[in-house]
Formats: structure tokens, C-alpha cells, sequence
């Protein structure tokens, strides 16, 4: 069987109970699914085969990467849910249950969060366009304004609303998103610390149809093997978190300067000195609300962005029966064509002042973790589109009549009358507008934060109800000071249009080759429609950048050179743990030095609990014989504690953690690995955490007893033989079988005295469990007992701090890059126990450093 007692229900079905006459229940059956099995997928190594008769129950240290086969399996089903004959059903998202009222409140958030910066667009867009393409006469302002309303359909419409938003991973978007969904379904992690129990979490979801199976399976392949195409990957999905980061900054900037520059066209006096001072003034008071959370201040501003989009809606239809309807045949194609064909140059110059138009689609994607796709689609199709295509059509007929006022066309359209609720309602949309990407950017680091990519840093979650919503005080604060040095140094909308067309595209790029690979290994399209969507839009894309990049020396250097810093920090970040990581392994302690240290481990046992810390997953690390050599006494307990983000946004509590016995039973040694989403909240304090911890390894021993006892009763009731394995099954009364898939120790190893137990927990009472474990002892009352007496007298956090060091003969840059880039980097960053907020007292810490 491909699932052994699986750590959660991965069918999309619900279940049903309907007691019989027979006492038993009946069960509707759930979807079937395919999954990739391992030839050897115990997760059981045997080490040290010449020993396992003493080494019983050892702890799995099997490092390598078995073959693969593909096969169908049923609905997966809990041992202790066969008994009960219920089936867990699969989580829900959090917006499933919200009324028709909810979604319209969260409608409006929408406007707030993910659509002021593509909403702000009208500001400057022909701004810059026609500063790089002077206006010669009616026919440039209608093919202008053609290739600007294509962009719009083609970029923020078509290609993220109807494609992009539907590649989330259950409800998170952005770059890290789209890379945790294919590391989800590809070994393609350079951080080795996967395990095949990873895919039997629940939230996995590894659903492979049949269509396009042997191309995806292909793919896969390739990707798993080749170390070029990891770290070509890896390398992709920085540089596009990086633009992010860097979007982050421009847009602010834009947004804010562009609105304020109207002042000069209300008021004569004012100078551009002068804008640059009062839009420096609400960047500070612009990023110091941001504390106040997504939901606060979205539902707050979201009816001033419905009312800044009604009022383009209604400036644009006023223009258009003032000046010239006629330019609504701008939706004519030709007129693009007629367009570069008159200014040809000048015309893909004004590509770069175009592109600003489909700024903030990427902010749509990325946000996504705030809100539900639907809502998202629904707003943009039926309000925003619309109210920005009327806005672009009155600005254009107001060009027909007025070419000289390009400059600052968007406030020189307004009616006189309402020039200044209209000017107020701007500036009030562009510091919505420099929300949104610095929203998205805090997502984006939390994500890269889980998955390895980031140094850690103190996240605060602004909602109690989402746990989406939230805000990096220090990432805030570092925006800041970046955009009042961009504002500052590049005074000029047109320059910092450049930059901000620099970092948009570049994530744009990013996600279109990640979407690709979604769509080849996940979705598994026709190869047709996947050519014809890279080709179309990655070509589209890289013919907007190189516009852009043409003028890159106007200023907007400075935009690229801070990416560059961004991207460096974080492919360190990820150098530098992968080294410490791999480093660890080699070093762990061997199980024979276990076995001559003795159940005391050359020490003495005092009472308690001691928790260290690591990240190893398997093994025994080194920084314990580290603390046994250095403390006078060790706890009679051991708990290697292991905090793990596996590529899912959340890991159900049921399945957050998974137990393993490291030694023999009077070792009383155990590993827990305690697995998190990168969505996931560790809120609880470190009370919570500790009797959270010690219930669930009560109930593995448990179910370990319970385990012995069914294999017991399988030797007496059934004849096999001894090289197969025994499969006990249990029929439904709809005829449904359900296998309680309990090996034979013969096959665990070839040796029947080697099994090994790993059991994921649950806090509302269920176990599940994968194997088996050694021979049959008089029940887990007097463990119990002793876990009990050990937590009373108290529980230790025994923390580990490991260092890595270059060798003296590395290579100058490695030496660099570790002994004082890496070094710098993890000196300054959040330490990994600090959400847990554990007093002094009860640590203690150790330091090692490891030479790598």
C-alpha cells in the first residue's frame, strides 16, 4: 500500500456514518488519487544492521532519494478513524463560510489592499509616455492611447485574473508561492532536509491526472536530478522576490509624487522643490500606519478607492461628450500599428511609459493571501477595468483638443469645479496605492522566511481572524528610508517611472516562467496552450523591458542596484544554511558511539525534560555530545525538537507533529518534528507548546502499544509467509476495504528485531502511525508514568547555537561570503526559539562551530 496509516485525509469528498443492524457504519466513498510511492517508503534505514538487535526501534537516518513509481491509491483513512469508520474531511479555506454580506465587505478591502496601485495608474501613465514620444498630432494620442487600453487587457486581465490567480497555493500567491507549489511536487529544494512523510500531509493535495501524465512525470525527473536546474530555479525565484522588495520602494514613490504634482497645476507657485518635500511628509505618515494592520485600514480607505474609481469613471465620460468621442476607436488594434509605424523609435521608448498602465498586477497576485480569488476577479472585472478604461478614454479626448497639456494631463482634465475633492480624493488613493505593494512585499519575505530564502525577522499579525494579514516593523522601516533616498536623489516622475517599470517587469518575467512550470508539472496542459501562453507573454514582457532598460541610466540604476542587494542577501541566506544543514549531517553522532555511552549516556540522568532545539530531522546531532561533555548532568528525558516548514501554506494541528524513538526504549530518547506552513502562525507561548508537545508523544506511545498488540494478534490468527507482508484489511458494509497496511518485521530492514516507529499526533485524540515498532513489552503504563514524573519536575529548552566558519583553505570568496557576509547576516537575525518566549531561566545554550 502507498499509505501506511496516512497522517491525514487527502480526498476532497466528505464522509458519511449511518449505523446498521450489524453494529457497524457505512461509508460513502471518497475520490481516489494518484500519488508517487517510493520502492522504499518506511523512511527506515538500518545503520547499523549488525547491531539493530540492541539498536531496537533506532531512530531512520536514510538520507537517500529511492525511485519512484506512480499508483492509485483510495481515500486515505486514519487506523483509528477504520475503527470508528469515520473519515476526516479536508480543510477548509477560511472564506468558504462567509455570507453574501462578508463578501461584499471583503469586496471593498479588495480595493484597499490589491487595487491602488493599478488604480493610481491614470496619474501618470500618458505623463510618461508622451515625455518620451512627444504628441505630433490626433492619430499618436489614439495610438497611444490603443496600446495602452491592449495593455491593460492583455496584462493585468487576461493574463493574471483569468490565469495567474487561479496558480495559488491554496489561497497564497507571489513568487515563494508558486516555488512552494512545484517543490511541493518536485525534489527540487536544495535544502536537504525532505522527508517522504512531508507528502502525507493532508494539505499536499498531490492530485495526478492521467492527461499529459508521462510529460509531467518527465519533468519532474529532470528537475529532481539535475543540480543546474535547482539552483537556475532557485536563482529565478529570488530575483523575482527581489523586484517585489524593490517595487515595494518605487511605488510608493510614484504613486505619492505624482499625486501631489498636481499642486502645480492648481497652483502656480508651487515648485517642484516643494512637491518633493510635501511627499516626503506623507511617505513618513504613510508607512508609520501600517502597524494598524490590513483589515483595519483596508476596510477604512476601501470606500475612498471606491469613490477615486467612480470619480475616473465619471471625469473620463465627461471628457469624452465635452472633447471628441471619436477616440473610441482606439479600440481598433490598427491604430497600434499605425502608431510605431509613424514614430517607430520614439514609439518603443514610449513602451517603458505604457507599461505603468498594468503596474499593480503583480500586487493582485501576491495580495492574494489577504483575500478569496473570486473576490478579487469579481472587483476588478466589474469595477476597476471599467473605471480605468473610461478614465484613459477622457484623458485621451482630452489630449485631441489640448496636446500641450501632457505634462500633467490627468489633473488638467478635471472640470474646474471639482478640481480640488478630486485632487484630495488622488492623494488620498496614492497613499492607498503605496499600500498595496508594501502588503505584498511583507507576504513575500514571510514566505521566503519559511521556505529558507530570508533571515528571520519579527513578524506581528495584525488579525486575529486571518492569519494572512501582517506586518514586518523592520522591513517597513527599511522601505522607508529607501524611498525618501529615491524620492530625494530622483526627483523626476519620469526617472522614477523608468525604475518603477524596471521592477514591475521583473517580477512579471519571474512569475510567467514559474507559472509555465506550474502549468507543465501541475496542471499538466496541452503543450500547445502552454507554448502560446510563455511565447505570447514572456515575448510581450521582454519587449517592455527592453525599452525600460534603454534608459537606465536616467537614474532608475538605483531601483536595480538595490534588488541586486536584496537578491544577494537572500541567495546567502540560503547559501549559508544549506552549508550549516549539510554540515550537521556529516557531523551527527553515530549510533555506535550511542550504544557504548549506555542508557546513561556516560553522565547522570537528572529528572525532567530537556528540549534541544535543531534543525537536524534525522540523526543525532552533534551539538548533543556537545552538551553531554559540557553539562555536569543531562535530563532523564530527551526530546530533539526540530521545527520544520514544509512547502504547504498550512499543516493541520492533527498532523503538526511527528514522533520517533532515537535509541532503545530506556534511552528514553525521542525526536519530534514540529511542521509548519509557511502560512502558519506559531502564536503559542512556551507552556502551551510543552503540554501540546508531551500529549502527543503520550499518545504515540500509546498507539506504539497498539501497534505491538495488533502485530501480535496478526502472528496468531494468520499463516504467511515470512518474505511478504501482512496486509490487514477491514470491509465496509458498502464493500469498500480499507487496509490497516502493517508490515511484517521481516521486511522492515530484513531484520525482525530493527523496526522503527514514526507516528504523526493529534490534540483532538487521534494517532496515526507508519510502522510498527519492536517486540511486545507489557504495555506504555510505566513509560507513561515516567514521562508524567519527568514533566512535574520540569521541563528544559537546551539550545544549540551552531556557527559555520570557512575552511583555511576555502576560496577567498567562500571566506567572504561566510565568515562575514552569512555571519553578519545571522548575528542580526530573529533567533528561530524567540516566538516561543522561553524565560531565562529554563534555557540553557550552548555554541559550536562547525568548519565547512
Amino acid at each position: 500500500m502507498a499509505e501506511e496509516f496516512g497522517a491525514g485525509s487527502g480526498g476532497s469528498s466528505s464522509s458519511k456514518r449511518e449505523t446498521n443492524g450489524a453494529g457497524l457504519s457505512s461509508m460513502d466513498s471518497l475520490e481516489s488519487r494518484w500519488v508517487f510511492q517510493d520502492d522504499n517508503d518506511s523512511e527506515i534505514d538500518d545503520e547499523e544492521d549488525d547491531d539493530s538487535t540492541h539498536l531496537a526501534g533506532v531512530d531512520s537516518d536514510d538520507d537517500d532519494a529511492p525511485d519512484q513509481r506512480l499508483i492509485r491509491t483510495g481515500p486515505r483513512v486514519d487506523s483509528f478513524d477504520v475503527e470508528a469508520l469515520e473519515v476526516p474531511g479536508v480543510q477548509r479555506s477560511d472564506y468558504e463560510d462567509f455570507g453574501i454580506g462578508r463578501k461584499i465587505i471583503l469586496a471593498f478591502q479588495t480595493l484597499g489592499v490589491v487595487f491602488g496601485d493599478v488604480g493610481t495608474s491614470p496619474l501618470y501613465t500618458f505623463s510618461v509616455m508622451f515625455s518620451k514620444a512627444p504628441i505630433n498630432g490626433n492619430e499618436d494620442v489614439i495610438g497611444a492611447l490603443s496600446l495602452v487600453l491592449y495593455t491593460l487587457i492583455l496584462i493585468p486581465l487576461v493574463k493574471y485574473v483569468l490565469v495567474v490567480l487561479w496558480e495559488n497555493d491554496d489561497g497564497e500567491g507571489g513568487t515563494f508561492a508558486l516555488y512552494s507549489l512545484i517543490c511541493r511536487h518536485a525534489k527540487v529544494s536544495l535544502l536537504p532536509n525532505q522527508l517522504p512523510s512531508d507528502a502525507r500531509i493532508s494539505s499536499f493535495r498531490l492530485k495526478v491526472p492521467s492527461a499529459e501524465l508521462e510529460r509531467s512525470l518527465k519533468i519532474k525527473e529532470r528537475l529532481e536530478t539535475s543540480l543546474t536546474l535547482k539552483k537556475l530555479l532557485l536563482i529565478l525565484v529570488l530575483a523575482g522576490t527581489s523586484m517585489v522588495i524593490a517595487d515595494g520602494v518605487v511605488t510608493p514613490a510614484m504613486s505619492v509624487m505624482s499625486a501631489v504634482g498636481g499642486l502645480k497645476v492648481g497652483v502656480d507657485a508651487i515648485e517642484q522643490d516643494e512637491v518633493v518635500m510635501i511627499s516626503v511628509a506623507f511617505l513618513v505618515i504613510l508607512f508609520s500606519v501600517q502597524k494598524f494592520g490590513t483589515s483595519k485600514v483596508g476596510l477604512a480607505v476601501g470606500p475612498a478607492l471606491f469613490i477615486w474609481f467612480c470619480s475616473l469613471a465619471g471625469i473620463g465620460i465627461y471628457n469624452l461628450v465635452k472633447y471628441d468621442a471619436s477616440v473610441l476607436r482606439a479600440f481598433n488594434p490598427v491604430h497600434i500599428y499605425l502608431y510605431f509605424k509613424r514614430n517607430s523609435v520614439k514609439a518603443w521608448y514610449a513602451l517603458g511609459g505604457c507599461l505603468l498602465c498594468a503596474t499593480g498586477s503583480e500586487a493582485m497576485f501576491a495580495d492574494l493571501c489577504y483575500f478569496p480569488v473570486q473576490s478579487i476577479q469579481l472587483t476588478f472585472v466589474f469595477l476597476v477595468l471599467p473605471c480605468l478604461l473610461l478614465g484613459y478614454l477622457g484623458q485621451a479626448a482630452y489630449l485631441i483638443n489640448n496636446t500641450n497639456g501632457a505634462e500633467q494631463v490627468f489633473f488638467s482634465s478635471i472640470p474646474s469645479g471639482v478640481f480640488w475633492p478630486i485632487f484630495l480624493i488622488a492623494n488620498i488613493a496614492a497613499l492607498i496605492a503605496s499600500r498595496t505593494m508594501t502588503t505584498a512585499t511583507f507576504s513575500c519575505i514571510k514566505q521566503s522566511m519559511a521556505l529558507g530564502c530570508f533571515p528571520r525577522l519579527k513578524i506581528i499579525h495584525t488579525s486575529r481572524k486571518f492569519m494572512g494579514q501582517i506586518y514586518i516593523p523592520v522591513i517597513n522601516w527599511f522601505l522607508l528610508v529607501v524611498c525618501l533616498i529615491v524620492v530625494c536623489s530622483i526627483s523626476s516622475t519620469n526617472e522614477i517611472g523608468n525604475a518603477y517599470g524596471i521592477a514591475e517587469l521583473g517580477v512579471m518575467m519571474m512569475t510567467t516562467v514559474l507559472v509555465t512550470i506550474v502549468m507543465l508539472l501541475i496542471w499538466q496542459i496541452n503543450i500547445v496552450i502552454v507554448l502560446s501562453f510563455v511565447i505570447f507573454f514572456l515575448g510581450l514582457e521582454l519587449t517592455f523591458f527592453s525599452s525600460v532598460l534603454w534608459s537606465v541610466t536616467d537614474g532608475s540604476w538605483i531601483i536595480l542596484v538595490f534588488a541586486v542587494i536584496m537578491f544577494l542577501i537572500m541567495y546567502v541566506w540560503n547559501y549559508g544554511s544549506k552549508l550549516k544543514y549539510e554540515t550537521e549531517v556529516k557531523q551527527k553522532l553515530s549510533m555506535d558511539l550511542m550504544r557504548e555511552l549506555g542508557c546513561n549516556l556516560g553522565t547522570i540522568r537528572a529528572p525532567g525534560i530537556g528540549l534541544l532545539y535543531n534543525e537536524l530531522v534525522k540523526g543525532v546531532p552533534a551539538i548533543f555530545g556537545h552538551f553531554l561533555t559540557t553539562l555536569p548532568a543531562i535530563n532523564s528525558m530527551i526530546i530533539f525538537v526540530s521545527i520544520k516548514y514544509v512547502p504547504v501554506p498550512g499543516v493541520p494541528q492533527s498532523e503538526r507533529f511527528l514522533f520517533r524513538r532515537v535509541c532503545p526504549k530506556n534511552y528514553h530518547i525521542f525526536r519530534c518534528i514540529a511542521r509548519y506552513g509557511y502560512k502558519d502562525v506559531r502564536k503559542e507561548n512556551h507552556q502551551t507548546f510543552e503540554q501540546l508537545l508531551i500529549e502527543s508523544l503520550e499518545k504515540f506511545i500509546r498507539r506504539e502499544a497498539q501497534e505491538r498488540q495488533l502485530e501480535s494478534d496478526g502472528d496468531e490468527d494468520t499463516d504467511y509467509d515470512e518474505d511478504t507482508s501482512l496486509s490487514r484489511v477491514l470491509i465496509a458494509p458498502d464493500g469498500s476495504v480499507y487496509s490497516l497496511a502493517v508490515p511484517l518485521l521481516a521486511e522492515l530492514g530484513g531484520s525482525s528485531n530493527n523496526p522503527i516507529s514514526e507516528t504523526s499526533t493529534s490534540n483532538s485524540g487521534e494517532v496515526k502511525a507508519d510502522q510498527p515498532i519492536s517486540d511486545a513489552e507489557h504495555g506504555p503504563e510505566r513509560e507513561l508514568s515516567f514521562i508524567r514524573r519527568a514533566k512535574e519536575s520540569g521541563v528544559v529548552y537546551l539550545l544549540g547555537h551552531g556557527d559555520i566558519r570557512a575552511r583555511k583553505d576555502s576560496w577567498f570568496i567562500k571566506k567572504l561570503v561566510i565568515n562575514y557576509f552569512y555571519a553578519f547576516l545571522r548575528k542580526n537575525c530573529r533567533r528561530g526559539i524567540a516566538n516561543l518566549s522561553v524565560p531565562h531561566s529554563h534555557l540553557m545554550q550552548v555554541g559550536m562551530t562547525y568548519m565547512v
